[in-house]
C-alpha cells in the first residue's frame, strides 16, 4: 500500500502512515472539519521510490489545484515528542513535478540535522523511523493559529491558550510575525484583535471536544477562510506539560509539594519505589506529628499539603517548617499559596480524633526527651546511635530458609511491616543536631550574619557520606601502578571487570563491602546500588586521580575547612558574649552542640538503606524466578511492579507483562524530563510560573548562598554521576544532588543547584569541604553551559558567567 486517502487512516496505522496523517484521520473519523487529502505511506519511503503513478492519480480526485505537502514520520506527533518544526512542510505546491519534489524533500528531512538531533535528544532509534507524507487540498486562511487546550506555560488544565494571526498559521508556529495571545477560561471578553468573540467561542468548543476524544490536552493547528469555515490542520498532544495530578472528587483546588529533591531525586521513582516510598514517608511524618498523603505525580512524590495550608494554626509555621528541607523556592510558591484566597483558613482547626491525640502526645514527649538527652550528653547519643545502626543492618539479613518466590515476598512484606523499636535512637539526636544548627541565627540576630554561621558548619565530624567520600579518596590515592588503568578505561567498563573478578584488587571490594548498598537516586528500591553496578564510583575514582595538587586533596580541604570552623566558632562565641552574654552563651552551647551532632543527619538515611538494599535483593531473586517460569521477560520487570502486584503474580500466575512494557515506555519518558515543578495545583498549574518575575539584571544567575567563598572556573553541567568527567577547578552544575553524587565534590571547585535547602545534602557536604555553592538557581543546566567561565559567589548567591 503506497497512497491512502486520509478518510481511510486509523489511529492504529501510525506505522503505515506516521503520527501526523494517524491525527489527521482520526479527527476525520471524529467529524472534524479537515482538509481533504492523501497519505504516501512508509512503505514507498522504504523503497526509496516515489509512486508517481498513484500520487498522480490521487492528485488528480483532489482536483490538481494548490496542495501543502508535509511530513508525518513513524515517530512524530507522539505523546512525548512532537517534532514540532523538526521536518518538512511545503506550501502551495502546484503540478505533479512540484508535488514529487516536495515529496523528496520531505523525505529527505527525516535525515536533517534537526530532527536526528532531536531523535538524539528524545532516545529514538534513528533506523526505527520511517517517514510517511501528506497531501492535502491547500486551505486559503484569513486567520490562522494554534490552540492549546490547556495553558502550556503554567499548566492550567481549565484554562486554553489560543495565539494566532492574520494569513497562514506558519507565521504563528515560526515565529515570523507579532501574533495575538488569548487565554480562553469561563470570562467572557470583548472583541480585540485577529478573533472575533464568536470566533473564539468556537475554537474553545473545538478543544473541549478534541481534548474529551484523545483523552489529553491537545496542540491543535487550525485556519479559518474567507467563509468563515473552521478548518483543522492538526491535533497532537502538548508534549511539553508536566503531568496533572490525580482528580481529588474534591470541590476547592488542593496544592502539592515536591517531595523528592528533599533527598536529591529528580528522576521519575519505579512503581516499586512509589509502592513502599509512599507508606515510609507518610508514616515518618506521622511519627512527627504531621498527617500528608503522599501522591504520585509524573512518577514523582508528592505531598498533599493542602489540610495543613487550611488549618488556621499549621499555615502560621508552615512556610518556616519548609526551610530546613525545601529551601526557598518551596517557601515562595508556598507564600504564595497561602495568599490565594482559595486556600483562606477553614472553619476551625482540623479536627483529630483520641487515639491521634494520644499519639501526637507520646510522639511529642519521646521527642523532648531523645532530644534533651542528645543535646545533654552527645558522645553517649552518638555511641546509641551508631549500636542501633549496627543492628539494624544485622536484623535486615533475611534469614538462609527462604526457598521459594513465595517464601521471599513473605520476607519483603512483613519487612515493610515492621515497627522498628529503635528507630528513636536514631531520629533524636539527627533532630537535636539540625534544632541545634536552625536556633542559632535568631539568636544571634544583629550579631552575626548567616555566612559566619555556615561557617561554623563548615568540616562539620561525624558524617557518613563525608566518610565514604574520603575512603574512596584514600582507594585512589593507593591505585599505585594501576593508575593508569583506572584513567584509561572507561568506568562502565572497569565496574564490569571488577563484577567478573578480573580486575586487579584496587580495594574495590573491600570499600563496596561497606558502602555498596548506597547509590544515585538510592531510596528508590528499583535503582541498582553502587555493589550491583559501580560504574559512578569507578568515574569518581578517575575524577581524583586528575587531582594532582595534594594542597587540593579532599582529606587536606576537609581539614582546613574543619580547622576554619573551629577558629570561627571562638571567635564568634566570644563576640556574642560581649555583645550579648545570655544570649551569646546558648548560641555558643547550640553551636557546640551542632557541631557534634549535625553531622549524624546523613547517618539516618545510612541506616535506612540497610532494609532496602535486602529487600530489593529478595524482590529480584522473586524477579528471577518469575522470569524463569515465563511470567516476567527480564528479573528487575519486578521493579515496574507494585507489592500487591507481586502478590498476584506470585500466587495466581497473572500475566502483567503488558503493564510492565507500558510503565517502562513512561519512566523512559519521565527520566528525559528536565525540569519537575515545586509545587503544583490539583489544575495542573505550576506556582513558579505565576509568581512576579524577577528583574533581569546583567545575566547574573540568582539564587541562594549555601557554602560561603567565591571561585571562577569552567562550568561541569552533569545530568548522570556515572558518566561525569569533572576536572580539579570544575564547577559542578546539576539539577540537584544526593549522597551518591558528592564523590563529584571531592573535584569539584564549587557547586551551583537548581533546588535543595541550605541544610540539604549537596549543601552540607559542600560546606565540609570548604568549596561555594550556589542553590535554587532555576534553570541552572539549561542556562549554563559545559566549559563556560562562572564566578560563583557561595556569600551572595550569585552565578555570574563571562
Amino acid at each position: 500500500m503506497h497512497v491512502i486517502a486520509l478518510s481511510e487512516v486509523t489511529a492504529a496505522m501510525t506505522a503505515v502512515v506516521g503520527g501526523k496523517a494517524a491525527g489527521l484521520g482520526e479527527l476525520i473519523r471524529h467529524g472534524e472539519q479537515v482538509p481533504d487529502g492523501f497519505c504516501v505511506t512508509t512503505e514507498a519511503h522504504g523503497l526509496g521510490v516515489v509512486p508517481t503513478a498513484e500520487v498522480v492519480a490521487a492528485y488528480q480526485r483532489l482536483g490538481a489545484g494548490p496542495v501543502a505537502v508535509r511530513s508525518s514520520a513513524t515517530a512524530e506527533d507522539l505523546p512525548d515528542a512532537s517534532f514540532a518544526g523538526q521536518q518538512d512542510t511545503v506550501l502551495n505546491v502546484t503540478g505533479t513535478a512540484e508535488l514529487i519534489a516536495a515529496i523528496e524533500k520531505c523525505w529527505a528531512s527525516l535525515h536533517g540535522d534537526r530532527a536526528t538531533a532531536y531523535r538524539d535528544a528524545h532516545g529514538i532509534d534513528h533506523r526505527t523511523v520511517l517517514m510517511a507524507v501528506v497531501v492535502q487540498r491547500m486551505v486559503t486562511p484569513t486567520v490562522a493559529g494554534v490552540l492549546f487546550t490547556a495553558n502550556p506555560l503554567t499548566g492550567h488544565r481549565d484554562e486554553m491558550a489560543v495565539d494566532a494571526a492574520a494569513g497562514l498559521g506558519t507565521t504563528v508556529v515560526d515565529g515570523a510575525t507579532a501574533v495575538d495571545h488569548y487565554l480562553l477560561d469561563d470570562v467572557t471578553r470583548d472583541e480585540a484583535g485577529c478573533l472575533t468573540a464568536a470566533q473564539l467561542a468556537r475554537l474553545r468548543a473545538t478543544g473541549e471536544r478534541l481534548q474529551a476524544h484523545f483523552g489529553c490536552p491537545q496542540d491543535v493547528e487550525w485556519a479559518i477562510d474567507a467563509d468563515d469555515v473552521l478548518w483543522l490542520l492538526q491535533s497532537r498532544p502538548i508534549t511539553s506539560l508536566f503531568p496533572a495530578p490525580p482528580p481529588s472528587g474534591k470541590p476547592l483546588p488542593r496544592v502539592y509539594l515536591e517531595f523528592g529533591h528533599v533527598q536529591g531525586m529528580r528522576q521519575p521513582v519505579t512503581p516499586m519505589g512509589m509502592s513502599t516510598l509512599r507508606a515510609q514517608i507518610a508514616a515518618m511524618l506521622a511519627a512527627l506529628g504531621v498527617r500528608v498523603e503522599i501522591v504520585d505525580i509524573g512518577g514523582r512524590l508528592y505531598g498533599d499539603l493542602t489540610d495543613l495550608a487550611r488549618d488556621r494554626s499549621s499555615r502560621k509555621r508552615l512556610v518556616r517548617l519548609l526551610a530546613v528541607d525545601f529551601g526557598p523556592r518551596a517557601q515562595a510558591a508556598m507564600r504564595h499559596v497561602l495568599a490565594d484566597p482559595r486556600f483562606a483558613p477553614t472553619g476551625g482547626r482540623t479536627t483529630r480524633g483520641p487515639a491521634q491525640g494520644a499519639a501526637s502526645l507520646r510522639t511529642a514527649g519521646r521527642a523532648v526527651v531523645g532530644i534533651l538527652r542528645a543535646l545533654a550528653r552527645p558522645e553517649a547519643a552518638r555511641m546509641r546511635m551508631f549500636e542501633a545502626i549496627e543492628q539494624l543492618r544485622v536484623r535486615s539479613a533475611a534469614p538462609a530458609d527462604l526457598r521459594t518466590a513465595a517464601d521471599r515476598l513473605r520476607f519483603v512484606q512483613a519487612t515493610e511491616a515492621d515497627a522498628d523499636d529503635s528507630a528513636d535512637a536514631i531520629m533524636w539526636p539527627i533532630v537535636a543536631g539540625m534544632l541545634a544548627t536552625a536556633l542559632p541565627t535568631a539568636l544571634l540576630k544583629g550579631v552575626a550574619g548567616p555566612d559566619e554561621i555556615h561557617a561554623v558548619l563548615g568540616g562539620m565530624p561525624h558524617n557518613v557520606t563525608i566518610e565514604m567520600d574520603l575512603a574512596l579518596w584514600r582507594l585512589a590515592q593507593g591505585a599505585g601502578e594501576h593508575r593508569q588503568l583506572l584513567l584509561d578505561t572507561p568506568p562502565a567498563e572497569l565496574a564490569a571487570r571488577h563484577l567478573r573478578g578480573t580486575l586487579p584488587d584496587i580495594g574495590m571490594t573491600a570499600f563496596l563491602d561497606v558502602y555498596g548498598h548506597r547509590g544515585i537516586a538510592e531510596v528508590d528500591l528499583g535503582v541498582p546500588r553502587w555493589a550491583e553496578d559501580p560504574t559512578p564510583v569507578f568515574a569518581a575514582v578517575a575524577n581524583y586521580l586528575r587531582v594532582t595538587d595534594p594542597r587540593q586533596g579532599p582529606d587536606r580541604r576537609f581539614q582546613r575547612a574543619s580547622a576554619a570552623a573551629e577558629a570561627a566558632l571562638a571567635e564568634l562565641v566570644g563576640r556574642a558574649r560581649r555583645r550579648r552574654p545570655v544570649r551569646g552563651s546558648i548560641a555558643g552551647f547550640l553551636l557546640r552542640r551542632a557541631r557534634s551532632l549535625a553531622g549524624l543527619r546523613e547517618a539516618g538515611k545510612f541506616a535506612g538503606l540497610y532494609p532496602l538494599r535486602e529487600t530489593r535483593r529478595q524482590l529480584l531473586l522473586i524477579g528471577a524466578d518469575l522470569h524463569g517460569s515465563g511470567l516476567l521477560d527480564q528479573p528487575d520487570d519486578i521493579m515496574f511492579l507494585t507489592l500487591d502486584e507481586v502478590h498476584t503474580l506470585v500466587h495466581q500466575g497473572v500475566d502483567l507483562r503488558g503493564t510492565v512494557t507500558a510503565r517502562r515506555a513512561v519512566h523512559r519518558r519521565e527520566l528525559r524530563r528536565r525540569r519537575v515543578p515545586v509545587a503544583l495545583l490539583s489544575d495542573g498549574t505550576d506556582v513558579e510560573t505565576v509568581l512576579p518575575a524577577a528583574p533581569s539584571g546583567d545575566g547574573t544567575l540568582v539564587g541562594v548562598g549555601a557554602s560561603a567563598g567565591r571561585v571562577t572556573g569552567p562550568a561541569r553541567v552533569v545530568h548522570d554521576p556515572a558518566t561525569a568527567h569533572v576536572e580539579p577547578g570544575d564547577v559542578l552544575v546539576a539539577a540537584t544532588t544526593d549522597p551518591g553524587w558528592t564523590p563529584l565534590f571531592l573535584t569539584a571547585a564549587a557547586l551551583v543547584t537548581e533546588t535543595g535547602a541550605i541544610m540539604a545534602h549537596g549543601p552540607t557536604v559542600a560546606r565540609e569541604y570548604g568549596i561555594p555553592a550556589v542553590i535554587c538557581v532555576p534553570d541552572a543546566t539549561r542556562t549554563i553551559s559545559t566549559g563556560q567561565l562562572v564566578t560563583v559567589d557561595g556569600g551572595a548567591g550569585t552565578v555570574t558567567p563571562h
